[in-house]
Parts: C-alpha cells; sequence; structure tokens
C-alpha cells in the first residue's frame, strides 16, 4: 500500500512524507521532482496550474507509483480527480494537510529556493477539494500547529 501526503503548497507534505518514509520503511518520492519543467516555469513567474497542466504530472507520479515498491509521495492532489487518478496506481492512503492558510503563506514566504511563490497560496486554497466521508481512505489534518513527530504519530495511529 501506497501513502500520499497530499495538500497545498507549505503544508508539510515533503517533511511529513520523508518522515513517513523513515518510520514505515517506504520509499520517499517527491512529487515536485516530477513536474515537467514548462510547469515549473509557469509556478515560478506566479501562474497558478490549470487541471491541464496536472494531467502529465498527476500520469508521471501514477507510473512512479505503479513502478514502485510500497512508497510515500509527496503530491498536492488538491481536488478529488487528482485523488482518484493517484488511486489507479493502486491500494493508497492519503493524509491531506491543510494549516491555515495565513501559515502556509508565512511557510512559503520562507522557503529558499522552492519554485512555488507564497503569492500561490491563495490559488491553492481556491482549488482544494476537502476530502469527505465518501473518500475513507483519507485522513484530514487541518491544524497547522502539530509538529512533525506529532504528525507522524497521528498518521501511524490512523494506519494501525
Amino acid at each position: 500500500m501506497h501513502l500520499v501526503v497530499a495538500g497545498p503548497t507549505a503544508a508539510g507534505k515533503s517533511t511529513v512524507g520523508r518522515s513517513l518514509a523513515a518510520a514505515t520503511d517506504r520509499r520517499f518520492i517527491e512529487g515536485d521532482d516530477h513536474h515537467p519543467a514548462e510547469n515549473v516555469a509557469r509556478m515560478s513567474s506566479g501562474r497558478p496550474l490549470t487541471d491541464a497542466h496536472r494531467r502529465p504530472w498527476l500520469d508521471a507520479l501514477v507510473a512512479e507509483l505503479a513502478a514502485a515498491g510500497p512508497a510515500v509521495l509527496s503530491c498536492s492532489a488538491l481536488r478529488r480527480a487528482h485523488r482518484d487518478h493517484l488511486r489507479t496506481a493502486g491500494p493508497l492512503r492519503i493524509v491531506m494537510l491543510v494549516p491555515d492558510p495565513d501559515e502556509a503563506r508565512r511557510r512559503a514566504a520562507a522557503r529558499r529556493g522552492h519554485f512555488m511563490p507564497a503569492d500561490l497560496v491563495e490559488s491553492q486554497y481556491s482549488t482544494l477539494e476537502q476530502p469527505g466521508p465518501d473518500e475513507p481512505d483519507t485522513l484530514v489534518l487541518e491544524r497547522g500547529d502539530l509538529d512533525v513527530t506529532d504528525t507522524v504519530d497521528r498518521v501511524l495511529r490512523w494506519l494501525g
């Protein structure tokens, strides 16, 4: 079974994902590394992605998961359709990290060397479709005040 750590930019997906991969002895896949160059250029210039831009990226992530043994993937997976597409790679569980938008803006502004500017935080939250009860394979963590250790512990308890 794969784990997907999802959420808007600066939610802590990569940090939590790496820690979960270590705790569960799974390979970590950084979703940002699989964006086509045009997506990175678009986001770097402050323009949000559309679903048409996301499609080749999601296809690459599905292929990566399908080829991998059990893995942990960091990926925004903001819409239900994105999450459903990732589910085609095989059994997975999704952890959706959703900090307060102000906290995400603060984190994004403080990052160095990342292509996603803080200006795009708002577009991420406007794209976000919160998972509902019809996505029982998804755990939503809305609090941004949990540290990484607490977050990983919560996820591990949820996974059983």
